[in-house]
């Protein structure tokens, strides 16, 4: 285990957590919430997709003890990270793990969350509802993640963390 990796993980772990009690848009028996969607993308181009996904399943879990997420944030935030991870991993490139966020919580995730509102929730939603809160969170927040990410590598911070051991394996 990586000490590094771990403290930063637990970071994010935390901002999204304590944020959700601020910057949550309750849409249904959703509550959208962009932050998670800026934390995946940091997670994704530090981490890669493995790490990025505990992260996005962690702050999830907590949020739905603490009672400010449903049920939804676990499709709502997995897919993303993962589809980030994996697009920045095979392309090196920030952009794409922002369509990986984008498309894996967008489409992959709003279509999970169906089954769970339906026969988890016992909501009569349409298969296609969740898209578009999915999607227009997803992408306020994977921009929003673009961006921290790129102020980081800007000051040099990026480099800084890869070099003291942080970062994907």
């Amino acid at each position: 285990m990586n000490t590094k990796k771990l403290t930063t993980a637990a970071l994010l772990i935390t901002v999204g957590v304590l944020s959700s009690h601020l910057i949550s848009i309750p849409i249904g028996v959703s509550r959208v919430f962009p932050v998670q969607h800026a934390i995946n993308v940091l997670a994704a181009v530090l981490f890669g997709p493995y790490y990025a996904v505990v992260v996005a399943f962690l702050t999830s879990l907590l949020r739905n003890i603490l009672g400010t997420g449903s049920l939804l944030a676990f499709p709502g935030s997995m897919f993303g990270a993962f589809l980030a991870g994996v697009f920045f991993k095979a392309s090196g490139k920030a952009p794409f793990a922002l369509a990986g966020e984008v498309f894996g919580t967008g489409i992959l995730g709003a279509l999970v969350a169906f089954p769970i509102a339906r026969y988890l929730l016992g909501s009569e939603v349409a298969l296609f509802f969740f898209i578009g809160p999915f999607a227009l969170s997803s992408i306020v927040g994977a921009i929003i993640g673009y961006i921290i990410f790129k102020l980081m590598d800007k000051s040099g911070v990026i480099k800084f963390y890869h070099r003291q051991g942080g970062g994907q394996s």
